[in-house]
């Protein structure tokens, strides 16, 4: 008949200890399986101090207690007498055992099983289903990230995205750096604010040698990050790309379509009302209704339709292939649209002329990289947050935002237990 103990020495086996008695016990007021371990004959423990081998001091009267994973939703509780050790380098120190860390009363296992449901899981949840807290479920997670950022790769980074996000009320925002390397697509760093200093602590932090291996960087337009690039990194090429430009686009066309929306009303005409997303939304992804509200609008002399077909018409630019015949065409619509006599169009084209090298970049990059990559994984960050229904410090904040973004390594254990 199997027995738990084969199954033990399956998945998990010690060198140097073996699984005794099997047995019940209570563990919090809870019926649990108590394990027995003990250390085979003549070998010797190893100080937690220098990790190395030596002669035995003593040994603990009591056995001390590991949180194990639970079997069939039951409490498993290792139970170890641990030993003392006289080391000849630390002189007398306890032993270090290889199935936990230091004085942590939960196995690297627990810790692991915690940590791998908490990707899946809000950590209150893991916390109810597993019979522990929401401080243990953050010290597993922790204790993994610390593991997964002290032993990831930083080589062969070749593209990075960076964004900022907001994080809490009153404009508390986040710069996140990501690698979106073809085939890689993870979070590399967290850095609290979008300031200068922000990113000059990411390039610090990142080192020369790894920077000058940089060849692009995505980035919005915002004007610290695209100064400490200039800085820090101008060998790289810096990419605006499409997703942030029409971004702004919208944000303009909207300005135009609320200021003469009201001067309509004023007049008693609300043509403009529950036209919003008319114009903001790409033609081919309208329905219907929106479709037939646009067909009537576009038939109207109004400034919200002619800065709809400025912004159609730019669209152009996308397509081109070489860098020059894009720069022409940009600056013939920067041409037209200063003379369009609508100031939010108007500030469009001083931002694309005043950006005008970035945004040929572009073509530069040969269309390869897109900060709509960097958007979705600010996605993936909201809907993080929002699992969680927030963070109460941003520690605990920068913790999760590793824990699931930065596809961290595993340890290499004997055992996936999920």
């Amino acid at each position: 008949m199997l027995s738990l103990k084969t199954i033990l020495n399956n998945v998990e086996k010690h060198k140097g200890f073996c699984y005794q008695d099997v047995r019940w016990g209570v563990f919090k007021d809870q019926r649990c399986i108590e394990i027995m371990i003990a250390p085979r004959a003549n070998s010797k423990a190893i100080c937690s101090q220098c990790e190395q081998p030596a002669s035995g001091y003593d040994v603990a009267s009591k056995p001390r207690t590991f949180q194990y994973i639970p079997l069939w939703n039951i409490p498993v509780i290792l139970l170890y007498c641990m030993r003392r050790v006289n080391c000849p380098r630390c002189a007398v120190k306890v032993e270090a055992v290889p199935w936990a860390q230091g004085k942590a009363r939960r196995s690297r296992s627990f810790n692991w099983f915690l940590a791998v449901w908490a990707k899946r899981l809000p950590w209150e949840d893991v916390a109810r289903c597993f019979g522990t807290s929401w401080n243990r479920v953050y010290e597993a997670v922790q204790w993994a990230v610390d593991y997964g950022l002290e032993n990831r790769d930083l080589s062969g980074i070749t593209a990075i995205g960076i964004d900022e996000i907001a994080y809490k009320k009153g404009h508390r925002y986040l710069t996140l750096v990501y690698q979106i390397d073809h085939g890689t697509r993870r979070l590399l760093w967290i850095g609290k604010e979008r300031t200068e200093d922000t990113l000059k602590a990411f390039f610090n932090w990142f080192g020369e040698k790894r920077t000058q291996g940089l060849r692009y960087i995505c980035t919005d337009m915002w004007k610290p990050y695209l100064n400490v690039i200039a800085l820090m990194a101008k060998h790289a090429v810096n990419v605006l790309d499409r997703y942030h430009i029409m971004s702004t686009f919208n944000r303009k066309i909207d300005e135009v379509r609320r200021w003469e929306a009201k001067q309509l009303k004023e007049k008693g005409i609300e043509i403009l009302k529950g036209s919003r997303w008319c114009f903001l939304k790409r033609p081919e992804n309208l329905t219907d209704r929106q479709c037939d509200t646009l067909k009537v609008l576009l038939g109207r002399n109004l400034k919200t339709v002619k800065a709809y077909l400025m912004k159609e018409d730019f669209q152009r630019f996308w397509r081109y292939v070489y860098p020059k015949n894009a720069g022409k065409f940009l600056d013939e619509w920067c041409t037209r649209a200063m003379r369009s006599h609508i100031d939010p169009m108007k500030d469009m084209a001083r931002s694309l002329r005043s950006h005008r090298a970035l945004l040929l970049n572009w073509f530069k990059a040969k269309k390869l990289y897109s900060s709509g990559v960097v958007e979705g994984l600010n996605n993936k960050v909201r809907t993080t947050t929002k699992r969680s229904y927030g963070f109460r410090t941003y520690d605990v904040l920068q913790v999760s935002l590793y824990h699931n973004l930065a596809v961290l390594p595993l340890p290499p254990i004997t055992h996936r237990f999920c």
